[in-house]
């Protein structure tokens, strides 16, 4: 009897882990009444037959494999769970705005300031004819884009006539013709110009120029320079306009009414009441 016991003790302590476990209790009565029949002691509540213990034997058996069918069922533990990592939040919007900033290949470059002062290279020519004020202004203007065009060439564009050239709509029309880009406007002033025309006329000036292109007014009346020069046209001629100093408050005309006086300085609030009632290209 004693060895079949300790087979039973034997088989039950070789299987599985949750076998054990199911069937340890019942494992620890019989050891403890295997002990008692072992040492043959009278002070136990109740003394145990070897019929008994071979019952007993049995249903360990039982208890045994309900412990494994119900551990079956049951679905395995999960091994330890990694740390659940939520996916990166999508930055807000102003984040990433923030970071498109910040990044100097997707920030857009300011355009540089002008310089406060700046007068174009330009190759100056006195009208050939007295109503070839208009293809002469044209033809100086050009010249400081490097372009090269003749007086009568020019004239024949512009439609000049022994009566002029008829407005800055044709100036402008002719200078875009030969300037890449169409880059020139026509400003008019119907009357006495505004500060807000006069704060325009001195923007453009600033901007064609730091482009490198002068600018052809339509002036009339009289105007009197930095110098002191009176300059009078009160039939109406063109100038151009090839540089500016002070941040364009003053501005550097090229004059081909007298090749004695080529070149002078105006204020651009005098320019701007010289070309009133006419016009200019910018």
């Amino acid at each position: 009897m004693k060895h079949h016991l300790k087979r039973q003790l034997r088989r039950l302590t070789t299987e599985r882990r949750y076998q054990f476990v199911a069937g340890s209790a019942a494992a620890l009565v019989l050891a403890t009444g295997v002990a008692a029949l072992v040492d043959g002691s009278d002070d136990r509540p109740a003394r145990q037959t070897p019929t008994a213990v071979a019952e007993a034997a049995p249903r360990l058996d039982d208890v045994a494999t309900r412990a494994q069918a119900r551990l079956a069922a049951t679905p395995p533990a999960s091994p330890s769970a990694s740390p659940s990592v939520s996916p990166s939040a999508s930055p807000s919007p102003s984040a990433s705005k923030a970071k498109a900033t910040a990044n100097p290949d997707l920030t857009r470059q300011a355009a540089p300031k002008p310089p406060s002062s700046k007068v174009l290279s330009y190759d100056y020519q006195a009208q050939t004819t007295y109503y070839y004020c208009g293809p002469a202004a044209v033809r100086n203007a050009l010249s400081a884009a490097g372009i090269d065009r003749t007086q009568d060439a020019l004239a024949a564009q512009l439609g000049t006539t022994e009566m002029g050239t008829n407005s800055a709509e044709d100036t402008t029309r002719v200078l875009n013709a030969v300037v890449k880009g169409d880059p020139y406007r026509t400003r008019m002033f119907a009357g006495m110009p505004s500060s807000a025309q006069i704060d325009r006329l001195q923007a453009d000036v600033v901007a064609a120029v730091t482009d490198k292109r002068a600018v052809v007014a339509n002036v009339a009346g009289d105007a009197t320079d930095v110098d002191g020069g009176w300059h009078s046209f009160p039939g109406g001629h063109y100038i151009a306009v090839v540089g500016y100093r002070n941040d364009g408050r003053t501005v550097r005309i090229a004059d081909s009414a007298d090749p004695s006086l080529p070149g002078y300085w105006v204020s651009t609030v005098d320019l701007a009441n010289w070309i009133a009632t006419r016009g200019y290209s910018a």
